[in-house]
């Protein structure tokens, strides 16, 4: 059976792309594209891991994840974080929201795949 990932961006050429590389992989891909509704996309979907990204409409991804990990349902979804800002602010506020990993963009495909390999269970 292959594994869950739903991917919260809303940029489409990235969630075209991560799509694509994550389907050829064996991954079964749903994706969402509203910060604001979010939390209810991950809790509907029950996905094996998570790509979340932190600048999004209506909510940024740090307050989704702030919102996961408070729920005792997804508190330990793996959440790949996905983000053009790569400051060290950034890094250490995703760290302390319980990211599992962070990834700045632009990324490669196989750095993407490796990692979602890496934190899903």
């Amino acid at each position: 059976m292959s594994k869950q990932v739903l991917v919260i961006e809303d940029e489409p050429n990235i969630v075209e792309a991560i799509s694509f590389i994550l389907s050829r992989d064996g991954w079964t891909v749903s994706t969402h594209a509203n910060g604001e509704t979010a939390v209810q996309a991950v809790q509907e979907a029950g996905p094996d891991v998570l790509i979340l990204d932190v600048m999004l409409p209506g909510r940024s991804g740090y307050d989704i994840l702030q919102d996961l990990r408070a729920d005792g349902a997804t508190r330990d979804l793996p959440v790949l974080m996905l983000t053009a800002r790569g400051q060290q602010t950034d890094r250490d506020l995703a760290a302390r929201l319980g990211v599992s990993k962070f990834m700045t963009k632009p990324f490669s495909n196989a750095e993407v795949l490796e990692t979602l390999r890496e934190i899903s269970p």
